[in-house]
């Protein structure tokens, strides 16, 4: 194995933001630095919530700039990588144009597909395909929705980092952590399903040939070497461009018997397998399996995360009444813990909007004590999202027969001290919480395993223990939590 060192420049783009970082990685060294930030923000267009893919390539280039300018007198960029959230895709003509801006995965338009097509196909026959939870906006439903004269004439789909890559490079696949997201991949076969394709009426031309991650997309177009400053030596590597498959190759675990949390707007709880779960059980459960580096599987269950606290502070917002985060956690922390709690996944839950008004009616509703102030609400809310790490956690221990000693926290979460503590409690294990920036580290990972600065996903998640800080907690009060978790097989 090379000992050099690799700088690179990693595209993660989230849900309300994106952010380009610059990092240096090497044998020894894991050094990450965001160099440029950018707002995401959807819109309502043509009747639908769309992304603006135009100004997320603008933030993109923006930050490709700021990391080649900056890296300049250190030797160099020679690698990018880009990952984003899944489902939602682009639709090309045979020209290579996109023909509309992606919808964004929470636009109404696929509400009661579900039901509609089980008589097209039935759950357990798409469940033993593609090992896919059933989630609303799932991009098979979303092309059953898509208008059929832009199916008509479309050549290509690309999932949005996809769409990023032929940007940056003219290449056009389908990198395959996020192919998996689609549910219309054969998760056991590793390729499109003709299969539910067919089934589902959609063109085959439209899904392009999958990729690995580690392979290289290629080299910058002229006009973005032109704009980023690039001196052709930059090469974009296709990296786990589904965000949490990112995340959680930079999960820093040590041995198999771990769990994790990426915990951002969503919690994707599980634990890494090297086959998937196709049985009814889990079919029942509503479990998910997604590919991961290396051909793993991520098992795990979509539970709604941070999004409720950042909705609840947009209201707020909205309302003239704007604290801050901090103020409002350690309010928070001085509350009776557990004294409302909610399901998180609760429909109603779902859409922007009022998020504190809907909290008080599902407490109401089920007649508990309804939080009347911020602090009361945000407290209920970590409760909750405490209570369905601890409930899915189970269930994943349950279906697959992995053995869990520790429970991994990586994202933005993981800095939540209030969160992590109420996890650990709930779950009966303790808790390692970082890296905060997982997303970007493990982009940053996948890019030096292809230019052979770093070995297998072992030597990764080693480097990540060795130079990322980690805060561990301790379950400290499970006794209070059993009446809510009675019943519920949680490991330890």
């Amino acid at each position: 194995m090379a000992t050099r060192e690799l700088l690179a420049a990693a595209v993660d783009l989230g849900a309300s933001s994106g952010r380009v970082v610059l990092g240096r990685v090497g044998p020894d060294r894991l050094d990450a630095e965001v160099v440029h930030r950018f707002a995401n923000d959807p819109s309502r267009r043509d009747g639908h919530l769309r992304w603006d893919l135009a100004a997320l390539e603008a933030g993109m280039l923006d930050g490709l700039a700021a990391a080649v300018a900056r890296g300049r007198s250190a030797g160099g960029v020679t690698s990018a990588g880009v990952d984003t959230w899944a489902v939602d895709y682009g639709l090309l003509d045979p020209g290579g144009r996109l023909l509309a801006d992606p919808v964004h995965y929470r636009d109404e338009r696929t509400a009661g597909l579900r039901e509609r097509l089980r008589p097209v196909i039935g759950d357990e026959e798409w469940y033993g395909v593609t090992g896919l939870q059933f989630l609303p906006f799932n991009t098979a439903y979303q092309l059953v929705a898509e208008e059929p004269e832009l199916l008509a004439r479309a050549e290509h789909l690309l999932m949005v980092p996809d769409l990023l890559v032929q940007r940056l490079t003219g290449a056009v696949a389908a990198e395959r952590t996020n192919a998996s997201t689609t549910q219309l991949y054969d998760v056991r076969a590793g390729r499109w399903s003709a299969q539910l394709i067919d089934a589902l009426g959609l063109p085959r031309r439209l899904f392009p040939e999958v990729v690995d991650p580690g392979s290289a997309a290629g080299v910058l177009l002229p006009a973005v070497r032109e704009r980023t400053g690039d001196d052709g030596r930059l090469t974009v590597h296709r990296v786990g461009s589904h965000d949490t498959a990112s995340a959680v190759l930079a999960v820093p675990a040590e041995g198999e018997r771990f769990a994790y949390i990426s915990c951002g707007t969503w919690s994707l709880v599980g634990v890494e397998l090297d086959a998937p779960v196709l049985t009814a059980d889990s079919l029942a459960a509503d479990f998910t399996n997604e590919t991961g580096v290396d051909g793993t599987v991520r098992y795990l269950r979509n539970v709604t995360g941070m999004w409720l606290l950042e909705e609840s502070r947009r209201q707020w917002r909205r309302e003239g009444d704007a604290p801050e985060l901090g103020e409002l956690l350690a309010a928070a922390a001085a509350q009776p813990a557990r004294r409302s709690v909610i399901d998180a996944d609760d429909p109603s839950l779902a859409a922007p909007g009022d998020v504190p008004g809907r909290i008080r009616e599902l407490c109401r509703r089920t007649g508990q004590e309804v939080p009347a102030t911020p602090a009361a609400v945000v407290r209920c809310i970590v409760d909750s999202l405490a209570l369905a790490h601890a409930e899915t956690l189970a269930d994943a221990v349950r279906l697959s027969g992995r053995e869990v000693d520790v429970v991994h926290v990586v994202g933005g979460g993981a800095l939540n001290a209030l969160l992590m503590q109420a996890t650990a409690d709930a779950c009966g294990l303790p808790v390692l919480a970082g890296p905060a920036e997982a997303t970007a580290l493990g982009n940053l990972l996948a890019q030096a395993r292809a230019a052979g600065v770093v070995g297998g996903r072992e030597h990764a998640r080693e480097l990540l223990r060795r130079t990322q800080r980690l805060v561990r907690y301790e379950p400290r009060d499970t006794a209070s939590w059993r009446p809510l978790t009675a019943g519920v097989p949680v490991a330890g």
